[in-house]
């Protein structure tokens, strides 16, 4: 009896032999179709393949894809656990052709699979096809399936669409026959809602084009997009006709017996199954980026997580359950998805940070419903406001309500919840028109009443495709915004971060299929992110589909002054002591500004000590991580907060740097550690190199510091060496009288000159504001190649020697260009310079710079050049003397 994990294997297999690639599945927060809460289908990352406007090295595909159905309109959730089939986490099995082959040869691929390599007897299987497709069912008929048991479909359950218009197709589908022992009849018949014909197997034929007159066109590019559920074929390879019934599932239910003390399969089963499908959505969703929230995304899965520790109180668990579940489900299927391995730790803490704060109000929310339940008639329906106030007051989502119920009977009065809702939403109306607030920003409060607020994210992308919600020109909402307006547009989604905690807004561009807007700037008012920008080109319009790309080299240098800010109020508590908090902030891709309490101005030994310890935790090149906590959770921690800031019920706790300068994600103290909501670096080395400008005052009691960082730092290192040379020849000219002063001033300037050289070789060495290059192997000897701004010729055998040190055995080669001089250098460590030398590498490279020679030992060598054009071209030529 084949495992899910051999079953998910053995198709993978089957369809890569036939010539298929095989794709990793897609995260669950879909970046191409913004019309999906989370990816439903195996298609959905292929989406653009399909249309044409995506092109990829192959033409074949098929995958394991994990779907979500909890959200929006694709939502099973209220099903989990009292059915056979319902999931809110599953896995689609899928073959894909992209123009390639047709229904020839995806028909039989299917039933050679099913039949032959998964041995599933042939007089069990049904097919259905679509009435008027004659090819599909001639196909069925050659493979020797009798005509009573291929079906004529005549409606849309055999007939794709994408959508009102666009590609469409028949389908032709693949039902197994449980038997007479369970009620139900074959496709198309009055008993097809029976459980008895179950479908394992859907084709779709995307032959056609659909155009909103009703006309429809064949495509020229003919494809195939198939789905299997891994549950479903599971279960009847497994010899069952419930998917709860398969060694995955059975692994996850007793699980949850072993930590509750409950019987997996008494009375009690509907529980433990709930929990098991639940902590595979709820982990899937977290390893993928989804935190729980109040809006959105973060709200489907908080949902899910609170149904599902509801469902471990009614096994009478006193503690929180999910977190320890964890373990089982890496160890079932951590090896099909690493990224669940690798998010491990993030799960077990999100899941218990949200058990403890849910079970805190839990049991008063399930004491309040008794007590309503208690007043009610036998039978009779939980009053609408009762609904809403559990919701209202406690936190819980009208689903729970009903779930909670479900078990006894009874229901709820949905529209006196929704009524209840619509009196509170009338009344936050009239206080925000009350608020004071600028008459147009009204607009935005109807925005968010309609579509939601809007879900950020630029945590984790930088370029993503979201629905247009709203086009506003001079404070009204219109429908379409042309050529040259100067429009406000909201979207349901974005990677746009809005201007918010002292980070400025970012600016990109957004494109739909009639325009292009310039984005200027990002705001936020009631939870909607608002860009604000220019229409360049054509037109956009409310309910278009807009491809969304933020401004990268702006928002890396705002990301990098940013994390910057955080480790210079460290920094600064540290050198001044505890009494400094932060007083506001300016983060902007230019410059940094930060503004702290502190009463007197800071010396230059105090100045200098700040740049230092920034500097430092800057080359210790440790993450930024990144929880979600509560802000009483957090500050508890030691997390710093803004002065004068509003946090909700959950805080972003940013923290960077390990005081025992290991860098590493474990081990050690956290540096610093503050509530944020911005954006940040990765790894501290992407700040580059820090300069601080001065201290001024800003207020009273209150001190601020601008400074640099990245580039903007180098240029302004760059000038002050240019400034300090200017002023040393003036005085040599002007105070031929005082030698022992130029003296003076001469050694000032070479002891920064020498400073400068520092910071620009620990600049080189962090990567330069980017990833610190990494030695690649070539022809058994590790190769380290490097290409520097900014950098001279006589930089360059100390950062050689650093190299060396880094690689431990191997050639390093460095092309650097400054001022206009092109340089060159080569360095070879001593057990490698018999068989390799520095001055051939540096000889091969220089040629493709065009310059000539160079020279030196076997150990270092050095050489002049032209051109830095072709830096490639010579990293490649000194590859070729490695023999690569």
């Amino acid at each position: 009896m084949p495992s899910l994990n051999e079953i998910r294997s053995t198709f993978l297999n089957y369809f890569e032999k036939q010539g298929h690639a095989v794709v990793p599945s897609s995260p669950l927060v879909p970046r191409n179709d913004p019309t999906l809460m989370f990816v439903n289908s195996g298609m959905v990352q292929f989406k653009n393949l399909f249309t044409g406007v995506e092109k990829r090295d192959y033409q074949r595909a098929t995958s394991s894809q994990k779907c979500v159905r909890a959200g929006g309109k694709h939502n099973d959730l209220d099903n989990v656990g009292y059915t056979a089939r319902h999931h809110t986490f599953f896995e689609m099995l899928g073959n894909f052709s992209f123009g390639d082959y047709f229904k020839a040869e995806a028909i039989p691929f299917a039933w050679n699979l099913i039949t032959k390599e998964f041995g599933v007897p042939k007089d069990r299987l049904t097919v259905t096809v679509y009435h008027t497709d004659d090819e599909a069912y001639d196909i069925w008929k050659k493979l020797g399936v009798p005509d009573e048991r291929i079906i004529r479909i005549a409606t849309s359950d055999n007939f794709w669409q994408m959508g009102p218009t666009g590609p469409c197709g028949p389908c032709t589908e693949i039902f197994y026959d449980h038997g007479d022992h369970i009620w139900g009849g074959p496709p198309g018949s009055p008993e097809e809602d029976g459980d008895r014909f179950i479908e394992i197997w859907n084709i779709v034929f995307m032959q056609n084009e659909q155009f909103e007159d009703g006309s429809m066109i064949d495509l020229d590019m003919q494809s195939i997009d198939t789905g299997m559920g891994l549950e479903r074929i599971g279960a009847l390879l497994q010899g069952s006709h419930d998917n709860y019934d398969t060694d995955l599932f059975k692994s996850l239910i007793e699980a949850s017996a072993d930590v509750t003390g409950v019987d997996p399969y008494g009375d009690q089963n509907v529980h433990h199954r709930v929990i098991a499908d639940h902590l595979r959505s709820t982990s899937f969703l977290i390893a993928d980026g989804v935190m729980p929230s109040n809006d959105g995304r973060g709200y489907v899965l908080r949902r899910i997580m609170r149904r599902a520790m509801r469902h471990a109180h009614l096994l009478g668990a006193k503690d929180p359950v999910m977190y320890r579940l964890v373990p089982a489900l890496v160890q079932q299927m951590g090896a099909a998805y690493p990224e669940l391995g690798q998010a491990q730790p993030l799960i077990t803490e999100t899941l218990e940070a949200e058990e403890v704060r849910f079970k805190q109000t839990l049991e008063r929310g399930l004491k309040l419903l008794e007590d309503e339940v208690n007043g009610l008639d036998e039978g009779a329906d939980l009053p609408g406001t009762a609904a809403f106030k559990l919701y209202d007051t406690f936190g819980f989502p009208l689903d729970l309500t009903q779930d909670a119920l479900r078990e006894q009977g009874r229901g709820v009065d949905t529209d006196g919840f929704d009524a209840a809702m619509a009196e509170q939403k009338a009344k936050a109306r009239a206080a925000w028109s009350g608020s004071g607030e600028a008459a147009d920003a009204t607009v935005w409060f109807d925005v968010a009443e309609a579509h939601g607020a809007t879900e950020f994210l630029g945590y984790d992308t930088e370029t993503a495709e979201a629905q247009i919600a709203a086009v506003v020109l001079g404070g009204a909402e219109v429908q379409t915004a042309n050529e040259g307006s100067e429009v406000q547009i909201a979207l349901n989604q974005t990677p746009f971060y809005a201007e918010s905690g002292g980070q400025v807004g970012d600016r990109g561009v957004l494109r739909t299929e009639n325009g292009t807007v310039e984005i200027m700037d990002t705001r936020k008012t009631a939870d909607v992110f608002i860009h604000i920008g220019k229409v360049t080109k054509g037109s956009v319009s409310k309910g278009e589909a807009a491809v969304l790309k933020v401004e990268h080299a702006r928002r890396a240098a705002i990301r990098a002054n940013h994390s910057a800010t955080h480790l210079l109020h460290e920094a600064l508590r540290g050198a001044l002591g505890d009494h400094v908090a932060q007083r506001g902030s300016l983060n902007a891709p230019d410059r940094l500004r930060f503004d702290f309490s502190h009463g007197k101005a800071l010396g230059p030994e105090e100045l200098a000590r700040v740049e230092a310890e920034v500097n430092s935790y800057i080359r210790q090149n440790a993450a930024v991580e990144t929880r979600i906590m509560t802000p009483d959770d957090a500050r508890a921690l030691g997390a710093q907060a803004l002065f004068g800031e509003k946090y909700g019920d959950e805080v972003r706790v940013v923290s960077m740097g390990r005081q025992d300068g290991s860098g590493k994600g474990t081990g050690g103290d956290t540096y610093s550690l503050e509530l944020c909501g911005g954006t940040h670096v990765r790894q501290t080395g992407e700040i580059g190199t820090f300069v601080t400008l001065g201290d001024s005052a800003s207020s009273a009691g209150v001190r601020r510091i601008e400074a640099l960082t990245g580039q903007a730092a180098m240029d302004y290192l760059r000038n002050q060496d240019q400034l300090l040379a200017q002023a040393a020849l003036e005085l040599k000219a002007q105070a031929q009288d005082v030698p022992a002063r130029i003296k003076g001033l001469l050694d000032e300037r070479k002891a920064l000159a020498g400073e400068v050289a520092q910071l620009r070789r620990e600049l080189a060495m962090s990567g330069g504001g980017q990833a610190a290059p990494e030695a690649e192997d070539v022809n058994g000897t590790a190769f380290l190649a490097q290409v520097l701004n900014g950098v001279t010729g006589k930089d360059l055998p100390a950062l050689i020697d650093e190299h060396k040190s880094r690689v431990g055995s191997g050639a390093i080669l460095l092309i650097a260009e400054s001022d206009g001089k092109v340089a060159v250098a080569a360095g070879v460590t001593d057990d490698k310079t018999a068989t390799v030398s520095a001055v051939d590498l540096v000889k091969a490279a220089v040629a493709e710079l065009g310059g000539k020679g160079g020279g030196g030992r076997p150990d270092m060598a050095q050489g002049g050049a032209k051109d830095i054009s072709n830096a490639d071209g010579a990293i490649a030529a000194a590859k070729s003397v490695l023999g690569g």
